[in-house]
C-alpha cells in the first residue's frame, strides 16, 4: 500500500494480494509497457458496462498482437476484489500483459499476466477545468486508439495541465485536430448541435462517450464525429468530458500551456487556442446528457 493513498483491492493471476509481492520483475508490462487496461466505475459492487470494456480489451489486445481476453479469467479478478467488502463506488482495472519477457520489444511465448485492482472513492464532481497542451496524439500510429499501459505521454501532459490548475489535459493530433484528453473524450456544443472527434482522429472510443452519443441521439439530438478545429473551443457554447468514472463532466475553464514547454529538448509553441471560463456548472446540454446517462443507467448496469 502507498502512503496516504486509500486501500487497493488487488488480485494478480488468480490470488488476491495485500503489500507482499505479485508480479514479475520482467514481465514485460513493467520493462516496456506491453500492456492493455481496462477502467471502470463501480456502482453499489456492481461495474457497470463489463461487456463494452471486454469488447474494448478484445481490440486493443488485438492490435497489440496479444491473445483475446479470458473473460472467466478476468471475471474471477473481478469478483475476487468485488468481495472483499462493499464499495458504494469505486474504480476498477483490470490489466493483461504479455507476461514475462526480455528486457527487450521482443516477446517471449508464455502466459499472460492478469491483474485486477479495485479502490474506493468519492463520486467526481460533476465539472472540470482543462489546460490544452502542446503535445499532439499520433493519430496514425501503431497504438492509435488502444488502451495500452504506456501511459507516460499522459503522465506528463496531466502533469503539465495541474500545473496550471487544471484538472485534466487536452490534446489536438498530427494534423492539427482535436483529439482527446488523457483520460477523457471531450464533446463542444454550438448552436445546439453536439460535436466530437470522429475515432480517426485518434482518440480512444471510449465506453462513455460510445453510450452518450448512442443515447443522445436517442432524444433526438443532432451528434456529429468528425474532424474538429482546435479553434472550436473558442466558440463552443459548451465543452464537456466523458470518461467511465466521471460520466458526463463539463468544463467550466480552459488554460492554455505557454510556449516553451519542449519536445525532444526543443520549445513548442502555445496551442492556437485561448484562456476562457465557460460558467460555474454544466450548461443546459450538458445537463440533459448527465440526465439521460443516468436514466438508462438505471435500467441496465450492462447496456
Amino acid at each position: 500500500m502507498v502512503d496516504g493513498m486509500p486501500r487497493v483491492r488487488v488480485w494478480v493471476n488468480g490470488r488476491l494480494v495485500d503489500d507482499g509481492p505479485s508480479l514479475e520483475a520482467l514481465d514485460h508490462g513493467i520493462t516496456v509497457g506491453d500492456g492493455a487496461f481496462e477502467t471502470g466505475k463501480v456502482v453499489g459492487g456492481v461495474l457497470f458496462a463489463p461487456g463494452r470494456h471486454h469488447d474494448r480489451m478484445d481490440r486493443s489486445l488485438a492490435g497489440l498482437g496479444l491473445p483475446l481476453l479470458d473473460r472467466r479469467r478476468v471475471q474471477e479478478g473481478i469478483d475476487a476484489v468485488l468481495g472483499m467488502g462493499p464499495m458504494r463506488f469505486g474504480r476498477l482495472r483490470y490489466t493483461v500483459t504479455a507476461g514475462p519477457g526480455p528486457l527487450g520489444s521482443d516477446r517471449l511465448e508464455g502466459s499472460a499476466t492478469y491483474l485486477v485492482t479495485a479502490i474506493e472513492q468519492e463520486p467526481p464532481p460533476t465539472v472540470s477545468t482543462v489546460a490544452v497542451v502542446p503535445w499532439t496524439r499520433n493519430e496514425r500510429g501503431a497504438l492509435a486508439g488502444l488502451k495500452t499501459t504506456s501511459y507516460a505521454e499522459n503522465v506528463v501532459a496531466l502533469a503539465a495541465a495541474k500545473r496550471l490548475g487544471a484538472t485534466e489535459a487536452i490534446l489536438a493530433n498530427t494534423a492539427g485536430y482535436l483529439c482527446e484528453g488523457t483520460g477523457t473524450n471531450v464533446f463542444v456544443v454550438l448552436d445546439g448541435v453536439v460535436m466530437t472527434p470522429s475515432l480517426d482522429s485518434g482518440p480512444l472510443a471510449g465506453v462513455t462517450r460510445a453510450l452518450v452519443i448512442e443515447w443522445l441521439r436517442q432524444e433526438g439530438l443532432q451528434v456529429v464525429e468528425d474532424h474538429l478545429p482546435m479553434t472550436l473551443l473558442d466558440d463552443a457554447d459548451e465543452v464537456w468530458l466523458t470518461s467511465s468514472v466521471r460520466d458526463v463532466s463539463a468544463v467550466t475553464r480552459i488554460e492554455v500551456a505557454p510556449a516553451g514547454l519542449t519536445l525532444g529538448g526543443m520549445p513548442l509553441p502555445a496551442p492556437p487556442v485561448t484562456p476562457r471560463v465557460l460558467g460555474n456548472g454544466p450548461g443546459p446540454v450538458a445537463r440533459l446528457a448527465r440526465d439521460v446517462f443516468a436514466r438508462h443507467q438505471a435500467v441496465s448496469m450492462n447496456p
